[in-house]
């Protein structure tokens, strides 16, 4: 061993703190997660991983010319990646469900309202307006979403919003049942909801994404990148003339950002900048948001109860988050508990699709509210 490796090797050890080992640890556990338990594996694990190789003591991959730098400076800092993701998710997004019953469009709207309460009680805390903001969008459970708000309004959060948001998405299934059986009776929980599919024309499908596009751009231009991505993405789908521009969106285009969007975001979470005391309560507040907005959704269901006369089952009013389709697929699980025939999945559906549209809305209000630029 020369002495020029020698005092590489003496710099790299010399240069490792508690806080990035504390940061690779974390960085190996969200790996663990996604592997072990499959939380949300395809962002969680690159998440991991950026986490990891950006601690590592004078790792090349970070700073002015590092690849994972560059990562976020050409996909993060201009929003470019959560954009590219919508188009994925709009790609593979049924309105159907929605189409076919308009009405839970209100339970989306519902399962907004513990972002703008959290928005309150982070301001009590002491936060900005505008770091309140990107905290309270971490209720919504969306990822691009909250990367896009917090990143305009208070990028110095980036890295704990969005592993909050992340990691909150992936605990859908475990998180959500409590809350959903304390504010229920199990008879309200075992309500049946036949569901009597019908046609949506081909054309009312096209006009959906362009009408909902226009109408929200116009009350909220702030949320215009968001739902134009989101809405480009489902136009493509409902087409049916340009399947390659589909399957590529919701396939190779979201799998390659979804990778170099995790690895971006993991690279932000440096061990003396993410292990403050603000970081625990941005996790803790978001906690509460998600909580919040699920339990908003249950009651607005309890609200359609009583004016249907006993035929609705408050439980759809949980999938109004953004969590689409795990939220669905939770309700669905929760009802069957109670009766294991009980089908309420697609009328769930018609609820998440509808958080999906009210979270980027939410969004452009935040900004809005903010006066972002």
């Amino acid at each position: 061993m020369n002495s020029e490796t020698l005092r590489l090797l003496l710099d790299g050890v010399n240069n490792l703190s508690w806080q990035s080992m504390v940061m690779m640890a974390i960085g190996l556990l969200l790996i663990w997660l996604a592997i072990a338990k499959e939380y949300e594996p395809l962002l969680l694990l690159p998440i991991g991983a950026g986490a990891i190789l950006a601690n590592i003591p004078l790792s090349p991959l970070v700073g002015e010319h590092g690849a994972l730098t560059t990562l976020y400076n050409m996909g993060v800092e201009n929003e470019l990646f959560p954009l590219l993701i919508f188009i994925g998710i709009g790609a593979m997004t049924d309105f159907g469900p929605l189409l076919e019953n308009p009405k839970m469009v209100l339970l989306g709207a519902a399962g907004q309202f513990g972002i703008f309460l959290t928005l309150l009680l982070a301001l009590a805390l002491g936060f900005s307006q505008p770091q309140a903001a990107s905290i309270g969008i971490i209720g919504a459970i969306d990822g691009p979403t909250s990367i896009y708000v917090s990143n305009k309004l208070a990028p110095e959060l980036l890295a704990p919003i969005t592993v909050a948001a992340y990691s909150y998405m992936s605990l859908v299934p475990l998180i959500m049942p409590p809350v959903m059986r304390l504010l229920t009776t199990k008879k309200e929980r075992a309500i049946r909801m036949p569901y009597s599919s019908r046609e949506i024309s081909q054309r009312t499908r096209l006009l959906f994404p362009i009408i909902v596009t226009l109408v929200v751009s116009i009350l909220v231009p702030f949320a215009t990148p968001l739902i134009g991505m989101l809405m480009l993405g489902n136009l493509m789908r409902e087409s049916k003339v340009v399947e390659r521009l589909t399957g590529a969106a919701s396939n190779e285009l979201a799998n390659v950002v979804t990778l170099f969007l995790g690895l971006a975001i993991g690279s932000t979470m440096m061990g003396e900048r993410f292990l403050r005391p603000a970081t625990l309560f941005i996790m803790g507040l978001g906690l509460i948001a998600f909580v919040l907005d699920t339990a908003a959704g249950v009651m607005f269901g309890k609200l359609l109860n009583v004016f249907s006369k006993g035929k609705f089952n408050p439980l759809i009013g949980a999938a109004g988050i953004s969590a689409f389709p795990m939220a669905a697929r939770v309700v669905q699980k929760e009802a069957s508990r109670e009766n294991f025939d009980n089908f309420v999945l697609m009328h769930a559906m018609g609820a998440n699709a509808a958080g999906q549209v009210a979270s980027v809305v939410a969004g452009g209000v935040l900004l809005a509210l903010m006066g972002a630029a």
